[in-house]
């Protein structure tokens, strides 16, 4: 597994603007102060902390996973960062909502729609294993490592969910494409985690 020195810059760039966005959308309040000039930088520091810790990760794993699977399958594959989406994720959360599509793994190469939908899959699966390394620190965790562990685990089961709607270029067009039952079993888990991570967790 290798890493061009553009792929790093720009899973680099991906997190810090996925953990900024997010941070800004999520604590408003923070904005707010912000803006009036009444907020340390250490509470900035802290909650850009946290959203990098639990929302970056969860992008930025999400999209390895794609390549490694790609790379297992014989693919040429890597991340490519969308500056223009990531530059109106930041906008948009400035603006009091969020559209966050920080980018994408291309790949080239010989490839069964099997093994497309596979790596597709990937993607959401690494966000369900995500998720059960976050629940322990929202159950057990203290102050900020609770805080995280919410965060996390709330973050990963939507993504996952997310990104099995079957439409346009989410993962679960190409896995409904490869495989209608491996579809089902693994959608209805993932989006009736993600309605309980939206309903019952939130952000």
């Amino acid at each position: 597994m290798s890493f061009s020195r553009r792929e790093l810059r720009d899973l680099g760039i991906a997190w810090l603007a996925l953990g900024v966005a997010f941070m800004l959308f999520i604590d408003r309040s923070l904005v707010e102060a912000v803006t009036r000039g009444t907020v340390a930088p250490s509470t900035i520091a802290i909650a850009l902390a946290v959203s990098l810790a639990s929302v970056g990760v969860a992008f930025l794993l999400h999209e390895l996973a794609h390549k490694v699977v790609a790379v297992r399958f014989g693919q040429v594959a890597a991340f490519r960062a969308d500056y223009g989406m990531l530059f109106l994720a930041v906008m948009s959360a400035l603006a009091g909502f969020l559209f966050a599509a920080p980018g994408a793994v291309v790949h080239r190469g010989r490839i069964t729609a099997r093994e497309n939908g596979l790596i597709a899959l990937a993607g959401p699966v690494t966000n369900v294993g995500l998720a059960a390394v976050f629940l322990p620190l929202f159950l057990f965790g203290p102050g900020l490592l609770g805080l995280v562990g919410q965060r996390g685990l709330s973050i990963n089961l939507l993504l996952a969910g997310f990104n099995m709607i079957p439409y346009g270029p989410l993962d679960g067009r190409k896995v409904l494409g490869w495989s209608k039952p491996v579809y089902v079993a693994a959608a209805v888990p993932m989006l009736a985690l993600a309605l309980y991570a939206l309903v019952g967790l939130g952000l």
